[in-house]
């Protein structure tokens, strides 16, 4: 009848017997797996902070050494600038930057650097890819020979390349010390971008040479774009590698033509232990890398391991 509503059943037990049930036996393995996987988590996540708090550290002490006085640097620790900030200032890096050795050193570096990192970055990438992907006599032997020269350390060339820098004129200049960088990063920065290029697919580089495509068409607009996770990781280790350096500089280059690591190498050797001097310019000399590392660490995480295996 239409006026009758329909009444449903309960289900039979039968038909409630036939429903998959959960069963503990089933359930629990998955709760320890959740649990094990976010205690996993928490272990990394632990040791990463505890790395990270050990690396920051001794950067932080230096920062706040750097803003203290001498007095108050030889009286107590740095740490106690955390609970009386009035013992920090400027006054150590303006009279740090007024001294025209250092102002005239810290250019020196920024001239060698930049110099330096662009050109390995460029001849790199152009012989990269001329060692995967062009066809010319000798290309293996001359990347093999290229693959040598990463065992050969930098000690080896000091005398004979000062002894030839001197006859031609570069020694004591910073064409020189960038010539010398330059000649001893391409090993590396080409064996890395070469082997970073050839895992680049053939088909897609043969479908631009069907479009009318040049070789150096096909470098600017494709591999290059492709590229950029190990170029700017290749331009960050240059960069930190010749900013860092003190051993080249020390040799290859005179008071006129010295970096930041020289000058503060000179300074401890004049004023001794003298905090206000050395700890505000060996920040400075520290936070352009760390600035440079931060901007590009997106690139530098895609690309710190590229080219390591094909």
């Amino acid at each position: 009848m239409s006026g009758h509503s329909t009444i449903e059943r309960p289900p039979s037990r039968r038909t409630a017997a036939l429903r998959p049930v959960p069963t503990p036996s089933a359930a629990g393995p998955r709760r320890r797996g959740r649990l094990s996987g976010l205690l996993r988590n928490s272990v990394v996540q632990g040791v990463l902070i505890l790395v990270a708090l050990v690396w920051i550290t001794p950067l932080a002490g230096l920062f706040l050494s750097s803003m203290r006085s001498e007095r108050d640097n030889a009286s107590d620790g740095w740490w106690t600038a955390l609970t009386d900030p009035s013992q920090l200032s400027l006054d150590n890096y303006g009279a740090l930057l007024k001294d025209s050795g250092i102002a005239e050193a810290f250019g020196n570096t920024v001239l060698i650097s930049v110099p330096t990192t662009v050109l390995v970055v460029a001849i790199a990438a152009l012989a990269g890819y001329a060692f995967a992907w062009l066809d010319f006599p000798g290309r293996d032997g001359i990347f093999l020979v290229v693959v040598g020269l990463l065992v050969v350390p930098v000690q080896i060339g000091l005398l004979p390349v000062a002894k030839l820098f001197g006859a031609v004129g570069l020694f004591g200049t910073i064409a020189g010390v960038v010539l010398f960088h330059v000649a001893y990063g391409l090993p590396f920065a080409i064996f890395l971008l070469r082997n970073y290029f050839a895992e680049i697919p053939r088909e897609m580089l043969e479908a631009a040479r069907m479009d009318g495509g040049s070789e150096w068409r096909i470098f600017s607009r494709l591999v290059l774009p492709l590229g950029r996770p190990a170029i700017a990781s290749l331009a960050i280790f240059q960069f930190l590698w010749v900013w860092n350096d003190m051993l080249v500089a020390l040799l290859f280059a005179d008071s006129s033509s010295q970096p930041l690591t020289v000058a503060l190498q000179s300074q401890m050797r004049q004023f001794g232990s003298n905090i206000g001097v050395l700890a505000p310019g060996a920040f400075l000399s520290l936070v352009v890398p760390l600035v440079v590392f931060f901007a590009f660490q997106r690139h530098f995480v895609q690309g710190v391991m590229a080219g390591s295996v094909k």
